[in-house]
């Protein structure tokens, strides 16, 4: 399938979150007008914030659609619906998904409800060790190379889950 090359950031700490990534690749799988290239591997990393919780399971996954980017985010939010997240709950708690358009294309987008490139991605670990885990090189639209901004952070929490990513 030919179409915009995505990334999309996944996160759960409820609920065996493996078996939570795990569907939620299910159902990107299954998306209309999209088709799942790859993901990453699965690492535990622990939570952002100031809200004490369980770490988190996190990947992202890479994808190739025909869908505009607010479209892809209103599937996005479906997939988490269908899963249980009620979304307007605390801030930075406790998730039994959370599902992340990254990035879409070579679009700079800054709209209400959507940003892309995702606008604090570059802040945190447990989005960068995956996503550079898939694209190392990857030029963010407007940011530049992700392995930059990777190489300013502290990477050591994050620990990749062995043999996870095979259900």
């Amino acid at each position: 399938m030919t179409g915009v090359l995505a990334y999309i950031g996944l996160g759960s700490n409820l609920d065996e979150p493996l078996g939570q990534l795990h569907k939620a690749l299910d159902e990107l799988a299954r998306m209309p007008g999209t088709s799942l290239s790859r993901h990453s591997s699965f690492y535990s990393t622990p939570p952002w914030g100031p809200v004490a919780q369980a770490d988190f399971v996190n990947a992202v996954a890479e994808i190739h659609t025909q869908l505009p980017a607010r479209q892809l985010l209103e599937e996005l939010l479906a997939i988490e619906h269908r899963a249980g997240r009620v979304r307007g709950s605390e801030r930075w708690g406790p998730r039994i998904i959370d599902l992340d358009l990254l990035v879409h294309g070579d679009a700079r987008i800054d709209e209400e409800g959507l940003c892309v490139p995702h606008p604090r991605m570059l802040e945190r670990a447990f989005v960068l060790v995956p996503l550079a885990e898939l694209d190392p090189e990857l030029d963010l639209p407007g940011y530049g190379c992700i392995a930059g901004h990777l190489a300013r952070l502290d990477t050591s929490a994050c620990r990749k889950i062995p043999d996870a990513t095979d259900p």
